[in-house]
């Protein structure tokens, strides 16, 4: 979405540009497919930073509405009904309307009242998008403020879950980016699911002159004397370009370059995967007393966001479901969705019958969490099910080790060591719908349109 986003500012602009895409339809894994008669979402949960449309305030989404010249209809988001974060012995509700969250930490830790309150201050006054700001880790900088554990837990679950390479922490630049998207604005959901995103981008890309090539994998990058000359293509076609910029990661884009071998590349490989189990059920979920957008569980003691020693960490995972947004309309089936942190390189070395029964596994464990969370739910509603692990997420992003959100190391600015080739997306640092979009905008504007405008 980075690379279709900045494409289309480009264009628009007069810049002649061709995405290229490996696979027959766009969007990574925040993308869709169709199986068993069913239309299902990869990726994406729920969009962030939703504002409504008599928002005045320039918040991402409508910096976005107005660099691709978009109506806040286009996207046809609704609010979500509600989100909990769950650990034992605690529970904090939050929505659309950050007094929900902020009434819920006074109420449950009355201790902490003035510690959250100096966080949102410290938060709203930090410049999240400062691409040359000094890396912090987060949990050093909250821990100046929030003295309980159990609360800083739950409020990095969210936020870690929804955005963050880093093992245990995150950058404090992008907790606050992550705390402002899901707790300050908010979950929204079209009602067609992500692929409304996609054809929007795609369609407004094409209105604007610019051609996209499925099937077109870039297989490397002619490099010489430092600078990017030529995509060659998986299928050996040689395409020259001015500059090139890539959204399929920092260290994969540098792997594919020509001259790979002059320089080392600094930036480590991220470990962070997941499965996920997506369930359609035959009773809508508000049916069996299901109310809430989505959970974030933690069903151990502390919050550990790690890749697990074993295959998948069933502890602590997320728990969403489609259905329940602020629809003008129900969905025509119910579905359920349950996240869990994976370790890659156990799925990466199954044999086909052991991965097989992994994913039986994964799928029998997320019926486990979803009658934990949802009494009233009955494994016998599963009238059709899928799992994908890290080994899909790899297949579809060309992430090394399947990782989400790629490398901790991100390039701020979308700079490369090649001085006419630029990152975008996930390794540029703004991650989600809404940040890989605006994160394609801005990379373009710096690298390619700075002067022209």
């Amino acid at each position: 979405m980075s690379g279709l986003a900045a494409g289309i500012r480009l264009a628009h602009y007069g810049k002649k540009v061709c995405v290229f895409e490996r696979h027959s339809i766009a969007g990574g894994l925040n993308s869709y497919y169709r199986r068993g008669g069913y239309d299902l979402d990869v990726g994406l949960h729920a969009m962030t930073n939703y504002v409504p449309r008599t928002q005045t305030r320039l918040t991402p989404l409508l910096k976005i509405l107005r660099q691709l010249r978009l109506k806040h209809e286009d996207f046809g988001l609704f609010p979500q009904s509600g989100s909990l974060i769950r650990f034992p012995g605690a529970e904090l509700g939050f929505n659309n309307d950050f007094e929900m969250l902020r009434s819920r930490v006074h109420s449950v830790f009355p201790a902490q009242k003035d510690n959250f309150e100096k966080l949102v201050a410290h938060v709203n006054s930090y410049d999240e998008l400062n691409l040359e700001a000094k890396p912090l880790p987060a949990r050093e900088v909250v821990a100046r403020f929030i003295t309980d554990p159990l609360l800083t837990d739950m409020l990095f679950c969210p936020l870690s879950f929804y955005g963050s390479a880093d093992e245990a922490d995150m950058e404090f630049g992008q907790f606050v980016i992550m705390f402002k998207s899901i707790f300050m604005e908010g979950f929204s959901r079209p009602y067609e699911g992500v692929r409304r995103i996609i054809k929007l981008l795609e369609d407004r890309y094409r209105e604007r002159g610019g051609e996209i090539r499925y099937r077109a994998g870039v297989a490397s990058i002619e490099v010489s004397a430092g600078r990017a000359e030529a995509v060659i293509l998986d299928s050996g076609e040689r395409v020259e370009a001015d500059k090139i910029l890539s959204s399929a990661g920092l260290i994969e884009t540098m792997n594919i370059c020509s001259d790979r071998g002059e320089k080392n590349i600094t930036a480590r490989p991220g470990e962070l995967s997941f499965t996920e189990a997506i369930m359609i059920t035959g009773r809508m979920p508000r049916d069996f007393g299901h109310e809430h957008t989505i959970i974030f569980y933690c069903d151990g003691g502390r919050f550990n966001y790690r890749r697990p020693a074993g295959i998948v960490d069933y502890e602590s995972g997320v728990l969403c479901c489609p259905n329940n947004f602020e629809y003008d309309r129900p969905l025509a089936d119910g579905m359920l969705r349950v996240t869990n942190i994976a370790n890659n390189r156990i799925w990466e070395s199954l044999k086909k019958e052991d991965y097989t029964k992994a994913k039986n596994e994964v799928f029998e464990r997320s019926l486990d969490a979803v009658k934990r969370h949802v009494p009233g739910f009955d494994k016998n509603d599963v009238k059709f099910h899928d799992v994908f692990s890290p080994v899909t997420v790899k297949r579809f992003t060309g992430h090394i080790n399947g990782a989400v959100y790629g490398t901790p190391d991100k390039s701020k600015n979308g700079t490369t060591r090649i001085n006419n080739l630029f990152i975008c997306g996930t390794d540029q640092g703004f991650l989600g719908i809404i940040g890989a979009v605006l994160s394609g905008i801005s990379i373009a504007n710096l690298h390619f349109l700075m002067g022209n405008q």
